[in-house]
């Protein structure tokens, strides 16, 4: 038996004055209560209670021993209340790991919020488009756009799933030509995210038929916001998530290239750490995270087809 558990059972004795009231009040055996009893004072040398047929009282050991008994016993359950209190009002910092495009179109958005409904927890937002450990960088969660996390500790939760889209500005359709077909971007001025999967090459569907072509980038980057920009720039077509361009494809400020073809989705999921009890502050964030992106729709809005100014189809 722990001590804790010992301590417990003694100062209920020591309360009740009665072997039989106390194992009552404990949900326990009398045998049990009094075995517990004896392994105590065993393990200490000492006799804390003395017994007889008609009476318990505690010896001078045990009244002491009692004492600070009770101390400790008050001291462990004000700690599990204020651990309480924690689950019920998060506090703390929570360390949130994103890419820039992402934060800036729907991160941000539920930090607010979430900050005007909690506003005891600090939020420390880490940009970055690689992906990182989510352990080793002490990250509380993250979102990713891919199926599968290799790593058995850490947890996938579902978002959404993105529609990647080939996009370019009508200034550069208008210079260079609407490809008509897969084949044809070889001839043109590719703006290319380096940390995306096999991203030399690109993988369409249409009726059943898929075709893979590769590409060579007129320019490569490693941010989508900066390759966004550029072919807001007129450098040429890029490829980026649906939720990166779907505002300028709105405005008419890009134009949707080779829109009866389809390339692979991706899946937006937050990623934390795989454990038992997660901190208020991580779980309230996720229920927040999934909660917006349920609201506003966003996985038919990304996959939806509005009506656009201009397509550019052949």
């Amino acid at each position: 038996m722990d001590r804790f558990t010992e301590l417990e059972v003694f100062t209920r004795i020591a309360d009740e004055a009665s072997l039989t009231r106390a194992a009552d009040l404990l949900g326990l055996s009398v045998s049990g209560v009094s075995r517990c009893l004896t392994s105590l004072e065993n393990r200490l040398g000492v006799r804390l209670v003395q017994r007889t047929t008609r009476q318990l009282s505690l010896t001078l050991e045990g009244e002491r021993f009692a004492s600070k008994a009770r101390e400790i016993l008050g001291t462990l359950n004000a700690a599990e209340e204020s651990i309480s209190v924690v689950k019920a009002e998060p506090l703390g910092t929570l360390k949130v790991g994103a890419s820039l495009a992402f934060s800036l179109l729907h991160l941000l958005p539920v930090i607010r919020q979430f900050k005007i409904d909690h506003p005891a927890v600090q939020v420390d937002l880490q940009i970055s488009n690689r992906y990182c450990d989510l352990i080793e960088s002490g990250l509380d969660l993250a979102i990713r756009t891919r199926r599968v996390e290799a790593d058995s500790s850490v947890t996938m939760r579902k978002l959404a799933e993105v529609p990647r889209i080939l996009a370019a500005s009508p200034a550069y359709l208008e210079a260079h030509g609407v490809p008509g077909d897969p084949d044809e971007l070889e001839h043109h001025a590719m703006l290319l995210y380096t940390l995306s999967d096999d991203w030399e090459n690109l993988t369409f569907q249409r009726n059943g038929v898929t075709r893979r072509v590769a590409v060579c980038g007129e320019m490569t980057c490693n941010d989508g916001v900066a390759l966004k920009h550029a072919a807001l720039d007129g450098m040429g077509i890029m490829v980026q998530p649906a939720y990166v361009v779907q505002a300028e494809l709105e405005a008419g400020r890009l134009v949707e290239v080779l829109p009866g073809w389809r390339l692979q989705p991706l899946t937006m999921n937050v990623a934390f750490p795989t454990r038992a009890h997660l901190p208020a502050r991580t779980r309230l964030f996720i229920d927040a995270l999934v909660r917006y992106v349920r609201e506003n729709d966003l996985e038919q809005a990304w996959s939806s087809e509005p009506d656009l100014p201009a397509r550019a189809s052949a």
